[in-house]
């Protein structure tokens, strides 16, 4: 138990300098809070001007379709969809070889590394989340919650999105190990980010079977799932199935990379020895 508690103590005491050290760029992050509100801004006018030519397309009126925009510039930093998170210097480490120093430190490299990226995510979502909602609320009539339990609701989403997140960064960085630069696999994974969570248009709208893949993959989990959530399109026994969703892909995507950590700690031994 003594063992546990001191385990807990450290990945939350990484958990808080991740936050400490984002929360430090405060130039960058005003900067961010800009671009985000610009961006939504013009996002926003282009989906009234959409919705006016096909009014429901998705299954989303007018101010759910423009409320959706709005999240996706506030989620856009917390899942990392364009880069930014920690898989970067990882992937650094992995290059110069200084990973092979956190292996062999008494502290689970995965957790660490996902404790320092959740404490980042919560700093964008409070830094460059918050500001960018709250202006699009004064410009647009969104769609908003008025029931507290579904604020809450959305909140435990965001929490499922940044971990399937964190699982998927955290498997484009290890694949430096063999690949020895990662940033090609980064700029694919950013590229499948972006079109399937839903960032460049909801995966409602997508037709056929894309649309059915988009949705399973777990890249859905991101931002269209926590969407679906705030927008009251998954409520009680859907909202269970939302989360499981989220569930499976989290831990699915955190064993393989517990695989790859491991076939990586292996490699670092053999080269070592």
């Amino acid at each position: 138990m003594r063992v546990r508690t001191g385990r807990f103590r450290l990945y939350a005491a990484v958990a808080l300098g991740g936050f400490r050290r984002y929360a430090t760029y405060r130039i960058a992050t005003a900067a961010g809070v800009f671009t985000n509100t610009v961006f939504g801004l013009i996002l926003a006018y282009t989906y009234v001007a959409l919705w006016d030519e096909r009014p429901g397309l998705g299954g989303y009126d007018q101010a759910q379709a423009v409320t959706f925009v709005w999240l996706g510039q506030a989620l856009l930093t917390v899942m990392a969809l364009m880069g930014g998170g920690v898989e970067g210097e990882l992937i650094e480490r992995i290059r110069t070889g200084d990973i092979a120093v956190d292996l062999y430190r008494p502290a689970d490299l995965q957790a660490w590394w996902l404790a320092s990226d959740l404490g980042r995510a919560l700093f964008q979502l409070l830094g460059r989340g918050v500001v960018p909602m709250m202006i699009g609320a004064v410009v647009f009539d969104l769609a908003l919650p008025a029931d507290p339990l579904r604020w809450l609701a959305f909140l435990l989403a965001v929490v499922l999105g940044a971990l399937v997140s964190f699982a998927l960064r955290f498997l484009v960085a290890l694949s430096a190990f063999w690949l020895m630069d990662g940033a090609g696999s980064s700029q694919v994974a950013m590229l499948a980010g972006t079109f399937f969570s839903g960032m460049l248009l909801p995966l409602n709208v997508f037709p056929g079977a894309l649309g059915e893949l988009a949705r399973a993959l777990p890249w859905s989990a991101l931002l269209q799932v926590p969407a679906d959530v705030f927008l009251g399109r998954s409520a009680g026994l859907g909202l269970l199935r939302t989360y499981a969703f989220q569930l499976g892909w989290a831990a699915a995507l955190l064993t393989a990379g517990r695989l790859l950590q491991a076939a990586a700690t292996r490699r670092v031994v053999v080269q070592g020895g």
